[in-house]
């Protein structure tokens, strides 16, 4: 039985790990995907994490990965299927086997929002991508469109503007939400075109492609063609707490309700990171979750107490 299994290598996951290791706990970090890193390794830039300017996501994430081994991090693929309360043993349950643990951390973050317009679903890798760092490259020299007004979308736009012909930014209301600093060097582009008060209704393909985006005017409800060859959807995230939203209370979105120390409504169940209840979700947030959570759970482990 570990003291300590985490659901989750993105940041919030990776940071408990290392300070689990360095508290002598038998913890192990169980991933879904072949890298760690979660939502970070989609991220082309991280402008906002101290120590570190300018770095891309990517090689953040190794950082954090290499770390978390030097210093002896036990780490395995899984797919948690489900998690058992059973009281002082917490039962993880994965596609291959069952582990057992006096803890649990979901560290399991989030995922993007869909649309769920005709044609997301028949064109997604074909000309519809949520992570423009991922496939911006196969649209140089093209026009693109990227729906979202938040930080992530305006990071996208910025950074396809870099290498497309133009780039529309389709928004439903008539300013962005994202930080100030994201919006003026957005606004410094000459390759952007805001599209204000619009909405996707229908992704257009030819071929087996994206050709076209329409969008609909909120206000005089006349609908639009943009000629595009690719739409980047960038509208928000979702907790990954499908099928374990049952082990703790959660908010109507589905996020855990936890505040810093880690501790939901169940003893000896933990969250941090982009899976719990909080106002701002960053690396450096997720980070501080994972360590504060840590201390959390060796206070639970030597006193039982919650």
């Amino acid at each position: 039985m570990y003291d300590l299994i985490i659901i989750g290598s993105g940041p919030a996951g990776m940071t408990a790990g290392i300070y689990a290791q360095r508290a002598g706990l038998d913890a192990l970090v169980i991933e879904r995907n072949f890298m760690s890193g979660g939502q970070i390794i989609d991220t082309y830039e991280v402008d906002n994490y101290p120590g570190l300017p300018n770095i891309n996501g990517f090689d953040l994430a190794q950082k954090m990965r290499e770390h978390a081994d030097q210093l002896g991090v036990q780490f395995k693929m899984g797919d948690v299927q489900k998690v058992e309360d059973l009281g002082e043993e917490k039962k993880v349950i994965t596609s291959e086997e069952t582990l057992t643990a006096k803890a649990v951390l979901f560290a399991t973050g989030a995922k993007h929002s869909l649309l769920n317009i005709p044609g997301e679903a028949e064109y997604a890798g074909k000309g519809v991508s949520y992570c423009a760092t991922c496939d911006g490259a196969f649209y140089k020299d093209k026009d693109v469109a990227v729906v979202g007004g938040g930080n992530v979308a305006v990071e996208d736009a910025i950074f396809l503007a870099r290498a497309c012909r133009k780039v529309y930014l389709v928004h439903r209301r008539d300013q962005l939400r994202a930080q100030k600093a994201l919006q003026n060097k957005l606004f410094e582009s000459d390759r952007v075109e805001l599209v204000w008060h619009h909405l996707p209704v229908e992704i257009i393909g030819e071929n087996g492609q994206v050709k076209g985006l329409r969008t609909k005017d909120k206000n005089t409800n006349k609908e639009q063609v943009l000629d595009v060859s690719g739409v980047f959807i960038a509208v928000g995230i979702v907790p990954n707490t499908d099928g374990f939203d049952q082990i703790c209370k959660c908010d109507e979105k589905g996020y855990m309700i936890a505040g810093e120390d880690g501790r939901t409504s169940t003893p000896g169940i933990f969250a941090a990171g982009d899976v719990r209840k909080k106002e701002v979700r960053q690396v450096a947030t997720a980070v501080g979750d994972g360590a504060n959570t840590i201390a959390s759970v060796e206070r639970y482990l030597n006193t039982k107490e919650w």
